[in-house]
């Protein structure tokens, strides 16, 4: 099986040292797919893909019909339901969402399918920093009569 027919142009972030999981097309899962390191998903799922601190790669015949939650993920394929990631979550061009996407960092290729909200919160502390005003710098807004 060649790789690089899944995701033709997949770089992968994490070392080679790492244990990656290959779930082809022939795959077809009513469930919960849980796993540690890094995943290729190919297949047909309906159900739930969860990883506390593991990588995700939906291949271009990827068919999600359920939730996502993992540290990243890269989608090639078809996803119908919330994607949920605590780091970066980059939808390729061949990619169709259907559902929320809540991330740290967002990549949308053009070409891309989105439809849904996205909640992008990077550098949770820095956004209350900002957003804070300080006593003295506070003017009282007035009506001119």
């Amino acid at each position: 099986m060649n790789l690089n027919n899944l995701t033709s142009g997949f770089s992968s972030e994490t070392p080679s040292s790492s244990s990656k999981n290959v779930l082809a097309n022939d795959v077809d899962i009513k469930g919960i797919i849980k796993f540690e390191n890094e995943l290729i998903f190919d297949g047909k799922i309906e159900g739930e893909i969860v990883s506390d601190a593991g990588s995700l790669t939906l291949g271009k015949n990827a068919d999600v019909t359920g939730e996502v939650k993992t540290k990243s993920v890269v989608v090639h394929g078809s996803v119908t339901g919330n994607i949920t990631v605590s780091e970066r979550c980059e939808l390729k061009a061949s990619s169709q969402l259907t559902g929320d996407l809540k991330a740290t960092r967002i990549i949308i290729e053009e070409g891309a399918t989105f439809i849904g909200k996205s909640e992008v919160t990077p550098n949770k502390p820095a956004a209350k920093s900002e957003r804070s005003v300080t006593p003295a710098a506070a003017k009282p807004l007035t009506a001119a009569a």
